[in-house]
């Protein structure tokens, strides 16, 4: 292509996003204009074709860009008035008034008579004044505060109480940037090391992290000056405080980089990271290789793999693959091999959850190997690590080979079953349950107890292994005892809630679980032999008769609710699976009865359900624990970062939910907070459960009450994800239920739900063929109308009016009260609704069901609407005057019902106000006919 076919290809790019602008086209005007600027790298017009791109970005929302187009225009043509104009309504967007006064005075001096800039340039001096003014007070409080917590030689007390004013200082944009420019960080990387005040220490970490918040220019002067180092030893400390500190600032300075929010459905700038890449990999590979340092604490090393389970996704930083590539994954599994109790030489120090959390890392990365050569990748080096460790013949080698399976069958599953299916690994572990060796018995049981996962395989495993566990179970050691009881108790449910499968005897399971009741309650037992007490009863409570044994026993309930509320993240599968089997919260298979009688005839197994699973048997058990403090217990240990385990918590609590008079109780227990965190991650059943909790809660008890603050605008999204055509009718009816009382709140929630595009959603099932559902969304969209937004929405060239008149003819009576209420709200205020009634061609019938209507709330509804149409003007009130309404109107004024005392009342208004239009005249002297008496006598008549 020519340079002169080049130069026209540029224009006619140009022109077609001017074309698309006007169109209001705005994603197409910045393509076109984007093409544009790529073919006329060299041409004339290249500064129009980026302001003209920033116009675009202004109207998209899109303020950064905006502002980098504009000044690359005036770069190429300084002092362009249109250049200067978008870059400073840009910078006002982004509320940075300094940047955009500067760009408005200069516009203004290069165009005095530019109008448009006048405006702005008032009201923009007017905040930088204001701001100069609190940045003066702002700056000598930083001063004051700086002086004071950096002498060390100052009294402790006013130390600590300046360091707590720089962690507020810093938390605002002035405070933080006057901060920066005084030499802060520096400071702090001086004193951080003869600080030894923990008070002190911590806020200083504060104070870096509110330095990065939603700044890439300080982000990345903290790091250039500090170091990734500096971060990882204040991470290395015993104090969890400061490790909690020290991973909230790292995964600061990674949000700073990458765009991410500490929001659950946050999602990266993908711009940002592109941007970024180099500083966010270097990060990222620094958090790899410290997992298996020698030198930092379990908790730091606890830390950094919970910040690379929370970045490493594909819905966050994308860096799974990376990950395998820098062999990651044979840093996670020498963690998880490693034993608390087992040190040799060079140990690492690891704590409780150490090996649960490196699993969950596993189990997420293991989730972005999305085709076969990535899967082959992560499998090859898992494979590996297995070979390189059995290369010894030696007894550790041996051990943390099945150490590190067990956490692999526990986090990605497919690729544990792999390991176990290889040739001869199977049988090592069941030579080292025989052996005479404490150490090889443990961990050989813990790994048969998670190899026993399938059906197929726990069927395997009872011809191979029961015999023995049950040698094992005879062990004086304690520690053996309960994994070989566990064991058993695993390998006794593989049939699951079905009555008819009993792998052991009858009464085996009772006396299973007495057992491990033995092992939770006895005082003085380790948490790690009561944990594994409850992993046994995890298995053992999908028997009916277990279930009602544990729930009767307060201290076993009691034991259990402890050990959650420690919040210990190896605990949390045998407690919470607990609970989820005694509310029956399990995944069901729904029994279609032409297919049972198929599997009759074809003399196939058919699952048989105990008695003691009939609703009212659960519902005392959920009551039960309900009043035992189960949410907190749950609450505690929703901090999880496995789906899996989030999704039985959401489980449990839904359940609890399920159960109208205990609402109140999860509300008082903090059950809120926990819910709306699972609602928006985590798996997507566990997603709907905690969705559905949260409608039960709003549809029960005052949203003002169970959703304070800015928790009534986060639940809206949790209860729109349920109006889904995948979800059931149950909980599409309970979100609109939970939608309609919220709506009823204040204007800030319906703003929420008219920006989470929750109108269409819900108007959606007005035309569901379901009367409950259709109420439900007809009383929803009647909340929704007192914002003037959705008012628009119904004024605009859409069939909404037309729609909502004629579903007053419904004959639900709650479905026709609530389109009729919510026609009254639009018609008085809305003139163009009252004229789309008279759009549809049965308007005169369904004013006719209106007025006439034997339900008094929908006939007061109804005859509102006709006076709003009258008082909305003489034309549409001559429209109406020239039908029959005005003989039903008379008529109803004259009615002696006093349930009909409003719409009586309404219908003499409407007679007065068609007097004052002149429409109608009042005779005295003519005496009204009694319509009612009329039709009465007519009646009469056709009787005789």
């Amino acid at each position: 292509m020519t340079t002169d076919d080049t130069s026209a290809a540029a224009i006619a790019h140009k022109d077609k996003g001017n074309e698309a602008f006007k169109a209001s086209q705005w994603s197409e005007a910045a393509q076109q204009y984007s093409q544009a600027i790529k073919l006329g790298a060299k041409h004339k017009e290249l500064p129009v074709f980026y302001k003209n791109r920033a116009a675009a970005y202004l109207k998209l929302e899109e303020y950064t860009n905006a502002v980098d187009d504009c000044t690359e225009s005036l770069r190429l043509a300084p002092n362009d008035p249109k250049a200067l104009f978008r870059r400073a309504q840009a910078y006002e967007a982004l509320n940075k008034p300094e940047e955009s006064y500067k760009d408005a005075t200069a516009l203004f001096k290069a165009d005095p008579g530019n109008k448009s800039v006048q405006p702005m340039l008032q009201r923009l001096h007017l905040i930088v004044q204001e701001n100069a003014a609190r940045n003066a007070k702002t700056s000598t409080k930083v001063q004051q505060m700086m002086e004071l917590a950096f002498d060390i030689a100052a009294p402790i007390e006013k130390r600590r109480s300046a360091a707590n004013n720089l962690v507020v200082l810093a938390k605002e944009p002035t405070g933080a940037e006057l901060m920066y420019k005084e030499q802060c960080v520096p400071k702090i990387a001086t004193l951080a090391k003869v600080e030894k005040d923990q008070e002190i220490y911590l806020n200083m970490v504060r104070v870096v992290a509110s330095l990065c918040e939603n700044s890439v220019d300080r982000t990345k002067g903290v790091l250039n000056e500090l170091g990734i180092p500096w971060f990882m030893r204040v991470l290395d400390q015993k104090h969890e405080d400061c490790v909690t500190t020290a991973q909230f600032c790292l995964q600061t300075i990674i949000n700073a980089l990458s765009g991410l929010k500490n929001k659950a459905d946050a999602k990266p700038s993908k711009e940002l990271c592109a941007r970024h890449s180099r500083e966010i990999d270097t990060l990222l590979t620094c958090l790899v290789y410290s997992i298996t340092d020698r030198t930092i604490s379990g908790k730091a090393r606890d830390a950094v793999i919970e910040l690379l389970t929370r970045n490493v996704h594909y819905t966050a930083l994308e860096w799974a693959e990376r990950l395998v590539e820098v062999r990651g994954l044979c840093r996670l599994l020498e963690v998880c091999s490693e034993l608390q109790d087992y040190k040799y030489e060079s140990a690492m120090d690891v704590t409780d959850s150490s090996s649960t959390i490196a699993s969950v890392c596993l189990a997420r990365i293991y989730e972005n190997m999305y085709y076969d050569e990535a899967k082959l990748r992560f499998t090859d080096q898992i494979d590996e690590f297995v070979k390189d460790k059995l290369l010894s013949p030696d007894m550790e080698s041996k051990v943390r080979v099945t150490v590190a399976i067990t956490a692999l069958l526990s986090g990605p599953l497919d690729v544990g079953n792999q390991i176990v299916s290889r040739e001869g690994i199977l049988q090592m572990i069941l030579a080292m349950a025989t052996t005479d060796d404490v150490l090889q018995q443990r961990v050989a049981c813990e790994c048969l107890i998670a190899a026993s996962s399938k059906k197929d395989k726990a069927k395997a495993l009872c011809e191979q292994g029961v015999e023995i566990l049950k040698g094992l179970y005879h062990s004086k050691n304690d520690a053996i005892r309960v994994r070989a009881l566990v064991g058993l108790c695993k390998l006794g449910s593989y049939g699951g809630q079905d009555a008819a499968i009993r792998p052991f005897g009858d009464g085996a399971a009772l006396k299973l679980a007495e057992a491990c009741r033995r092992f939770l309650i006895k005082p003085g037992k380790e948490k790690d032999i009561r944990r594994w007490a409850a992993d046994g009863l995890a298995y053992l409570t999908l028997d009916a008769e277990c279930k009602e044994k544990l729930i009767e026993d307060k201290a076993s309930i009691h034991a259990l609710m402890d050990l959650a509320r420690a919040g210990d993240q190896s605990c949390l599968y045998g407690v919470v699976t607990t609970f989820v089997n005694l509310c029956n919260a399990y995944e069901k298979q729904e029994l279609v009865p032409e297919m049972v009688e198929l599997a009759k005839f074809a003399k196939h197994h058919i699952p048989e359900e105990h008695e003691l699973d009939d609703v009212d048997f659960v519902n005392k058990r959920i009551t039960v624990l309900c009043n035992e403090g189960i949410t907190t217990a749950l609450c505690a240990l929703a901090k999880t970062e496995s789906h899996n385990s989030q999704e039985l918590i959401a489980r449990v609590l839904n359940a609890v939910c399920g159960l109208q008079e205990l609402r109140g109780k999860v509300v008082q227990d903090g059950g809120v907070k926990a819910l709306l965190r699972l609602a928006l991650e985590g798996t997507d059943k566990g997603k709907r459960h905690a969705s559905q909790a949260l409608a039960r809660i709003g549809i029960t008890i005052n949203p003002e009450v169970a959703f304070t603050g800015q928790r009534s605008l986060d639940v809206i999204r949790p209860l729109l994800n349920l109006l889904h055509q995948d979800c059931t009718a149950l909980e599409n009816f309970e979100a609109l239920m939970g939608l309609t009382n919220l709506a009823s709140m204040n204007e800030s929630v319906r703003q929420r739900i008219i920006k989470e595009q929750g109108v269409s959603k819900i108007e959606f099932y007005l035309m569901e063929d379901h009367v409950l559902l259709t109420q439900a969304a007809a009383q929803c969209i009647c909340n929704l109308v007192m914002s003037d937004d959705v008012v628009k929405m119904f004024e605009g060239e859409n069939d909404r009016v037309k729609f909502l008149a004629l579903l007053c003819e419904d004959e639900d009576e709650q479905t026709a009260m609530a389109c009729a209420g919510a026609l009254a709200m639009l018609t008085s205020v809305s003139t163009k609704c009252c004229s789309k009634i008279l759009d549809c061609s049965s308007w005169l019938n369904i004013l006719h069901t209106l007025v006439a209507n034997p339900s008094p709330a929908v006939q007061h509804r109804g005859t509102v609407v006709i006076l709003n149409m009258i008082n909305a003007g003489s034309d549409i009130a001559k429209k109406l005057f020239e039908t029959d309404i005005m003989e039903l109107l008379s008529g109803l004024s004259q009615l002696a019902d006093d349930a009909r005392a409003k719409a009586r009342e309404v219908a003499t208004q409407c007679m007065s106000a068609a007097e004052r239009q002149r429409i109608i005249e009042r005779s005295d002297d003519v005496e009204i006919p009694d319509v009612f008496a009329e039709s009465a006598k007519i009646t009469e008549i056709l009787d005789d």
